[in-house]
């Protein structure tokens, strides 16, 4: 079966085929590292890790790009609030960023280009704009983009110039004072007196810096080549910044920027897309002081990357219990080590789930099928087949009694000290005593099991 993937530039399912046989170029446009990453960004960085485990699953060699944007009006004016260099806060915010990525189980990029080491291939696209007639100085040293002047500007979210005209852009704000058009959007920031001098470059149009967009034009083109096969990010950004990209991109290099444009879909709470901005995000690391960081990560893979997900406590306790039960049927048996059949009916539905547009949650059933199959026959191979497909989303690769105990801020050596006493008080025959060690643990979540080889303990 042939992979396809929805592209939203087409509005449609269509087979992959990468421009270089056997190779595929993907560009993930990654974090603005002003802030720690909140589940939104665990959201997307997980969809495209698991994209990028199957396009190598399915036997493509894989060159991921995922910037780093490190220079933004946001981080000029957090690090002037601490009293920091932009560069301090944004090494000590990608440290945190890496950390998190990590703890999710999720693959380092191939690449992560940050923004500021890119600069002069940014003035060079922007100068190349300049003399194609898209790209205009204002009369406030600001350079931008003249949005009509490029035919196809619209084409990735459906929006009409008439529509764009009449809608949210048409406001110009002080600092875009000197457009021509409302609609034009900024490709280089004239220098302003108050910014810190280390975001200040020398250039063609004097002093200043990048906007947003253009990096993500530049970086992508310096490291895939002008054009490529897939390019990625949060439905966010499809408008303005990802169709600000196609009309840098292609207007400056004449031919089509990326062949597949993915996004995955919001994570919401109450109903509302999680974001800074709204104030209604949690942290990655918040979010791993309560659970456990497989249990994340499984609650956004059982969900398709195009869908919305909603956050809350209960949806994440809903998805422990249900990789628990997973590890449960692993814990039974001893998994073999195996080399996965893709003609195996089980596998071949995993495949078959995967191949269409990254189907995570009728590939997660696949699991729970293996794993019923291995409660029912307690099959070695069934179990290492369950395992290993696993391994594919990057799940069930820990010990079933660590991922049982994971999440758990209670001392080891403590609830063994109240396993041992429930044992003596058991041993005298002081019922009453075991049943309140049994219950007291219990109220922190702590599950005893009793069986002929002794008591074990797991969170509840």
């Amino acid at each position: 079966m042939t992979l396809r993937i929805h592209n939203t530039l087409t509005r449609a399912l269509e087979n992959f085929s990468p421009l270089e046989p056997g190779h595929v170029r993907m560009y993930v446009c990654g974090m603005t590292v002003y802030d720690l990453c909140h589940l939104g960004h665990a959201r997307s960085m997980v969809a495209f890790d698991v994209v990028q485990r199957w396009l190598k699953v399915s036997g493509y060699r894989v060159t991921y790009v995922r910037n780093i944007t490190d220079i933004d009006d946001k981080i000029i004016k957090r690090s002037l609030e601490n009293g920091e260099t932009v560069r301090g806060l944004t090494d000590r915010m990608i440290e945190a960023l890496h950390q998190d990525a990590d703890a999710l189980g999720i693959e380092r990029p191939t690449h992560e280009p940050r923004a500021m080491d890119y600069v002069p291939q940014m003035l060079s696209m922007i100068g190349t704009l300049q003399d194609k007639g898209l790209a205009y100085q204002a009369s406030n040293g600001d350079v931008n983009y003249a949005v009509r002047k490029f035919p196809g500007y619209g084409k990735l979210s459906g929006k009409s110039l008439d529509e764009l005209q009449a809608g949210e852009r048409v406001a110009v704000s002080t600092e875009e004072g000197g457009k021509q058009d409302p609609l034009d959007f900024v490709l280089w920031k004239s220098a302003k007196p108050s910014e810190p001098d280390e975001v200040k470059w020398a250039s063609p149009f004097g002093a200043g810096r990048p906007g947003w967009h253009i990096e993500c034009s530049a970086m992508s083109c310096e490291m895939l080549g002008q054009s490529f096969d897939i390019h990625g990010g949060g439905a966010d950004l499809q408008f303005p910044h990802h169709e600000n990209e196609i009309a840098q991109s292609e207007g400056a290099n004449g031919q089509k920027m990326a062949s597949v444009w993915m996004h995955n879909g919001f994570i919401n709470v109450d109903n509302e897309k999680m974001s800074k901005s709204l104030g209604n995000f949690f942290t990655i690391r918040d979010v791993l002081k309560e659970f456990d960081a497989e249990t994340v990560r499984f609650f956004v893979i059982r969900s398709h990357y195009r869908s919305q997900l909603n956050y809350s406590d209960v949806h994440l306790s809903d998805a422990r219990g249900a990789l628990k039960r997973l590890y449960t049927a692993l814990g039974s048996v001893t998994a073999e080590n195996i080399t996965i059949d893709w003609a195996e009916p089980h596998a071949a539905h995993f495949k078959a789930a995967m191949d269409e547009d990254f189907g995570t949650p009728e590939a997660v059933a696949v699991l729970f099928e293996l794993a019923g199959e291995v409660n029912r026959t307690a099959s070695t191979q069934t179990a290492g087949l369950l395992k290993a497909l696993g391994g594919v989303l990057g799940l069930l690769q820990d010990d079933p009694k660590a991922f049982a105990q994971a999440g758990s801020d209670v001392d080891e050596e403590a609830i063994q000290a109240q396993i041992a006493a429930r044992a003596a008080a058991k041993a005298a025959k002081n019922f009453a005593e075991a049943d309140r060690i049994r219950q007291a643990l219990a109220a922190e979540g702590i599950v005893l099991k009793d069986s002929p080889t002794g008591t074990t303990w797991e969170r509840g």
